[in-house]
């Protein structure tokens, strides 16, 4: 019995996995073989993984060379500092050219900037609206209103307010950085509101009618009683708005021209050169194997909050 349960976890956890990923590259290489652009073939896995090897031996070279600057810069100062102990020294940040791992950890640091802003919005909100119908109604044709507008709209007018409000000599973040940002969290921000409300709303009759028999704190009532029975909807909500702010970043930093995967993208495409399509192949299976972890991510967090230890979540 054991054994029978091992095989059955190795087959549907290993060996259907790699079936369908092995049936995929071959799709591929022989979709690619057949697909001609005016940059060259199509590239196929073999120059994918090639391409993978190129970025990551530029990073590595341009890690050397940011060392080798510190260094001379460290030496400088040293010598300086030798003739004169009082001489007031000068530290310049190494400014070469932003890498694909780079890019990516940029990417990642602003979609989780938006994510956060957006929920510590949307959960609070949506516990009130499922608590309350009449605040439910009052938002309602906001939510309707505003949930189906792109990031492509958004971002030109989320530019406009950055550049005129944010003008202090000594920023703490970018202007790029929080333009991108605050667009990721305008478009995310709908998922996890709507499916808190939902599961607010429909929370037990009976779980609410024993918070009010134990005469339970308003506060109490939301730690206890709301957001434990809401936990499943809100998480729902949760991956809906990670996996849509993933993608809402790709195309704000490919129209901004901001710092990231999509810009990667962009200039990668701008370029033109006989690698740009395998590099622009790299940066979209990143792009998607990112965003998977992510919801795996979400989906862990879930099962670690949740009350209903057997509970399948998929």
């Amino acid at each position: 019995m054991i054994s029978g349960i091992s095989s059955k976890t190795f087959l549907e956890g290993l060996v259907l996995p790699a079936i369908g990923i092995f049936a995929f590259l071959m799709l591929w290489q022989f979709a690619a073989n057949r697909i001609d652009t005016s940059l060259g073939q199509f590239p196929g896995p073999v120059q994918v993984w090639e391409q993978v090897q190129n970025l990551a031996d530029e990073h590595q070279r341009e890690r050397q060379k940011e060392t080798e600057f510190n260094q001379r810069q460290e030496e400088r100062n040293a010598k300086k500092l030798e003739k004169n102990p009082d001489a007031e020294i000068k530290w310049r940040d190494y400014t070469g050219k932003p890498t694909f791992i780079d890019q990516i950890r940029t990417s990642l640091w602003t979609v989780a900037a938006g994510f956060l802003i957006a929920n510590l919005i949307a959960i609070p909100l949506g516990i009130v609206c499922g608590l309350s119908a009449g605040m439910y109604k009052a938002m309602n044709p906001i939510i309707q209103v505003f949930k189906p507008v792109s990031p492509l709209a958004w971002l030109p007018l989320v530019t406009m307010v950055v550049s005129a409000s944010y003008t202090t000599e000594d920023p703490m973040f970018d202007k790029s950085f929080l333009n991108s940002a605050i667009t990721v969290s305008l478009c995310c921000l709908w998922p996890t509101l709507i499916n808190t409300t939902v599961g607010v709303a429909g929370i037990d009759r009976d779980l609410v009618n024993v918070s009010r028999v134990m005469a339970l704190p308003w506060f109490t009532h939301i730690r206890k009683i709301v957001i434990p029975a809401a936990i499943p909807m809100i998480f729902t909500g949760l991956r809906l708005s990670l996996a849509t702010g993933w993608m809402v970043l790709i195309a704000a930093e490919m129209l901004a021209q901001n710092p990231g995967l999509g810009k990667f993208v962009w200039d990668e495409f701008q370029n033109g050169s006989s690698d740009s399509l395998g590099r622009i192949m790299v940066a979209v299976l990143v792009i998607g194997f990112i965003g998977f972890a992510l919801d795996k991510l979400m989906l862990t967090l879930q099962k670690r909050v949740t009350w209903d230890k057997n509970a399948v979540l998929r």
